[in-house]
C-alpha cells in the first residue's frame, strides 16, 4: 500500500514538471510582451519665423522672416515606461527668407532650417478613454540649424512645448498628430548677408514659430 501511494506522488510529480513549461507559455501568451520603441516618420507644417534686426528705429519694425512652409522629419523613442516616452527628433523645413521694413528691398533667400531636439512626453491616465487613444503632454530641447546661400550658417538653441494624441490600430501599429510651439535664442546675434553688400544684424532675443505634424507610429 505504501509503495502504491509512492509511486502515485512519484508519478503526479512527474506530470506536474511535464506540465511546467506548458503552463509558463500560457502564462506568456496571456501577458503580452512590453514593446518599448517608438519610430515616427512624419509631414507637416512650420509657421512664420521673425527675427527683429538692429539697429532699431522708433516707429518702424525691420525684421527678417523665415516664410511658413511644410516640414518632414522622423522621431526614434524608447519608453521607459508605459505612458513615458524620450525621443530623439529631426525635422527640416525647406523654405525662404525675405526683410520687412528695409529699404532697399533685398531679394528671397532660399534657407534650410534642420531642428534637432530631444523629447519627452508623458500620457496621463484619461479615465473612461479607450486603450486606443492615448493624449499627451510634451516638452523638448535641442538645436537648430540654419543654412543657405549668401554664407547663412548657424546654429542656436531651441526648445518646445506642445502636446498631441497617439491613436492605435494595433499594439504595433498607431498614429500621432503633434502640435508644438517652437522658440529659437538667436543670442549671439546673427549676421544675415542679403546680396548687395547688405548685412542684417538679428537682435539677440528669441524668435518663436509653430509646428503641426502628423505620421505613423511604428512600435516594437
Amino acid at each position: 500500500m505504501v509503495k502504491r501511494v509512492i509511486n502515485l506522488l512519484t508519478l503526479v510529480a512527474i506530470l506536474q514538471f511535464i506540465s511546467l513549461p506548458v503552463a509558463l507559455v500560457a502564462q506568456d501568451q496571456s501577458e503580452p510582451r512590453r514593446l518599448r520603441f517608438d519610430v515616427t516618420p512624419f509631414i507637416g507644417y512650420r509657421t512664420i519665423l521673425t527675427f527683429p534686426v538692429e539697429p532699431h528705429i522708433t516707429g518702424i519694425n525691420p525684421c527678417v522672416v523665415l516664410d511658413p512652409s511644410a516640414s518632414y522629419g522622423f522621431s526614434i523613442g524608447m519608453r521607459p515606461r508605459e505612458e513615458d516616452l524620450i525621443e530623439v527628433r529631426w525635422a527640416r523645413q525647406d523654405s525662404y527668407i525675405e526683410t520687412e521694413e528695409i529699404t532697399p528691398q533685398p531679394p528671397q533667400q532660399r534657407i534650410i532650417l534642420d531642428q534637432f531636439h530631444g523629447d519627452f512626453s508623458h500620457e496621463p491616465l484619461v479615465e473612461d478613454w479607450p486603450w486606443r487613444a492615448k493624449p499627451y503632454v510634451l516638452a523638448s530641447v535641442g538645436a537648430t540649424h540654419v543654412s543657405g546661400s549668401a554664407n547663412i550658417s548657424f546654429t542656436r538653441f531651441s526648445f518646445g512645448i506642445g502636446g498631441g494624441i497617439r491613436l492605435y490600430a494595433t499594439r504595433h501599429f498607431g498614429f500621432k498628430v503633434q502640435a508644438e510651439w517652437l522658440p529659437v535664442i538667436a543670442n549671439p546675434r546673427v549676421a544675415f548677408v542679403c546680396g548687395g553688400g547688405c548685412v542684417v544684424l538679428v537682435r539677440g532675443t528669441a524668435a518663436s514659430q509653430g509646428e503641426v505634424f502628423a505620421g505613423p507610429i511604428f512600435r516594437f
